[in-house]
């Protein structure tokens, strides 16, 4: 008996021993696999992600923006042309940080966290011609950060918390320089109040140091002049073509400060209602505009004056039920036309528009088709105009209605196969 109890106390000692192992296991398990959670968790969040490196035109690029980044890597290739750095968390650019990059032609900083840039920070970039500083958190710079760079062409500078006082009046000066045309344009003083809102190429330097009384000077000359819509809340991009881009900014109008070299504008998405005469004027080496989804109701035959260059415009998601004579008539060049999501109103109004496009064969659309009224409801504006005229009387017009579809417009469009005349004051149109 005493043999029996000596036996089953072993095993109860076994069996405890057995779930103590099995618990520190699973323990140890789940210790490695919160330590595997931490780790992935670390790494997802870590910063200075893999940057994308490529090459464009013959030019090497270095895409790192929103990696993160607080600061330049060594490991970085010297044979870089164009850096790209905008929407990371740089806060400060010690002296000689690109040094190395000696054939950089471009460098983007634009919304960073920067508060200081030390004088010999782009010190080596000989070959520097853009320098992008823009929505940062910058109050005070000396000339000296930029004599660096002889090359230097388009430096931009404004959303940045501009201190006007005395260490800023060599920057002032340097800015104003007339042959720095492209240097500063739209920075405007923060502080102190007195010059709040005064661009920095337009200030007088007499006010920057105060008097021995701690008063600022009187404001001297010319007082710069806020337009009525400016483009500092927009975002610019010089590469791989210059481009601002205004996209949900509620403005509601074009901005009237863009820069001449901008090739492609995009306004979509904001509250834009009508569209001025020659409000493109400015900006001749447009390329590709971007209205849409900004609820236009009404185009200036004129609005689009000067746009030469134009490719590509969009007109989606508006309000349009027509066009104006005349609205179209400067885009030589137009390849590309979007005009979905507007409530194009079929009557005789719309054919200007239909016969623009007819005889600019070249220009690929989309999107026209009748909204109202309700008896035209989805068709296309092409059948419209062409049964607008079947149903003409005769007295009015004459056309041979048993043609198919093809044959009219081969037709029409030869004007060498249409002879008009007028007979007892009735246009007669005889088709050979």
């Amino acid at each position: 008996m005493q043999v029996v109890t000596l036996i089953i106390l072993l095993f109860f000692c076994k069996a405890s021993e057995f779930r103590k192992v099995r618990r520190n296991n699973r323990g140890n398990n789940d210790k490695s696999n919160n330590s595997k959670k931490t780790s992935s968790t670390v790494k997802r969040y870590a910063p200075g992600l893999p940057c994308e490196i490529y090459t464009y035109i013959n030019e090497k690029y270095l895409d790192c923006q929103e990696k993160r980044q607080t600061t330049v890597l060594s490991d970085w290739p010297e044979d870089l042309i164009h850096i790209l750095l905008a929407r990371n968390r740089i806060r400060i650019i010690k002296n000689n940080t690109f040094s190395k990059f000696q054939n950089l032609k471009s460098l983007d900083l634009q919304q960073n966290e920067i508060t200081k840039i030390e004088d010999q920070a782009f010190s080596g970039l000989k070959k520097l011609t853009t320098l992008l500083l823009q929505h940062n958190r910058i109050k005070t710079l000396s000339e000296e950060v930029f004599i660096q760079m002889p090359r230097l062409t388009y430096l931009r500078l404004y959303d940045n918390p501009w201190d006007c006082n005395c260490e800023m009046e060599s920057l002032v000066i340097f800015l104003q320089i007339p042959g720095n045309r492209n240097f500063g344009n739209y920075a405007k003083c923060e502080n102190p109040s007195e010059l709040k809102g005064l661009k920095l190429k337009q200030i007088s330097t007499q006010t920057l140091c105060q008097e021995e009384d701690g008063k600022p000077k009187p404001l001297e000359g010319f007082k710069a002049t806020r337009p009525s819509v400016d483009s500092t809340v927009c975002h610019t991009y010089l590469y791989p073509i210059a481009t601002l881009d205004c996209k949900r900014k509620e403005l509601q109008q074009v901005p009237t400060d863009i820069s001449p070299d901008i090739i492609r504008l995009d306004l979509s998405s904001n509250k834009i209602k009508r569209l001025q005469a020659k409000e493109f004027k400015d900006v001749p080496n447009l390329e590709i505009l971007n209205l849409s989804n900004n609820g236009i109701e009404f185009i200036d035959p004129a609005a689009f004056s000067g746009l030469m260059n134009l490719h590509e415009l969009d007109l989606s998601e508006n309000k349009l039920c027509n066009f104006q004579y005349g609205v179209l008539e400067d885009l030589y060049f137009l390849k590309k036309l979007w005009l979905r999501d507007n409530p194009w109103k079929c009557d005789y109004h719309i054919h200007y528009l239909f016969y623009w496009l007819k005889h600019h064969y070249n220009v690929n659309y989309n999107g026209l088709e009748c909204k109202e009224p309700e008896e035209y409801k989805g068709w296309s504006v092409g059948k419209y105009v062409r049964s607008y005229y079947e149903e003409c009387p005769n007295e009015k017009f004459q056309v041979h209605v048993g043609m198919h579809e093809e044959e009219w417009e081969k037709i029409e469009g030869d004007k060498n196969q249409i002879q008009s005349g007028k007979t007892h004051g009735v246009l007669l149109t005889v088709l050979t």
